[in-house]
């Protein structure tokens, strides 16, 4: 159901490059199933007649949840190198 929805994006040129690049098309597709559920949409027929303005909304809502699971993995990854490194090369006054 969900790569449906990902193809009408595609075909309406609604997508970024990033989120058109493979390796980001599982968590679009994953994402697009979550909102689909949360809003009752339950097979491709309801993602086919869709107009191109319920696509782009479909569409926000999937880049508002993405951007907050990115936004709350960055918390959650450890420090950089060039961080690390930054502090490590500080110069201290005792």
């Amino acid at each position: 159901m969900s790569e449906f929805a990902y193809f009408r994006f595609v075909s309406n040129d609604m997508l970024t490059e990033e989120e058109k690049a493979p390796e980001n098309k599982e968590e679009i597709v994953n994402i697009v199933e979550e909102v689909e559920k949360a809003e009752g949409i339950e097979c491709d027929k309801v993602v086919s007649h869709m107009s191109t303005e319920q696509l782009q909304e479909l569409l926000e809502k999937v880049r508002a949840i993405r951007d907050k699971k990115k936004r709350k993995s960055k918390k959650k990854t450890p420090e950089s190198e060039e961080q690390k490194e930054e502090e490590v090369t500080w110069p201290r006054e005792w």
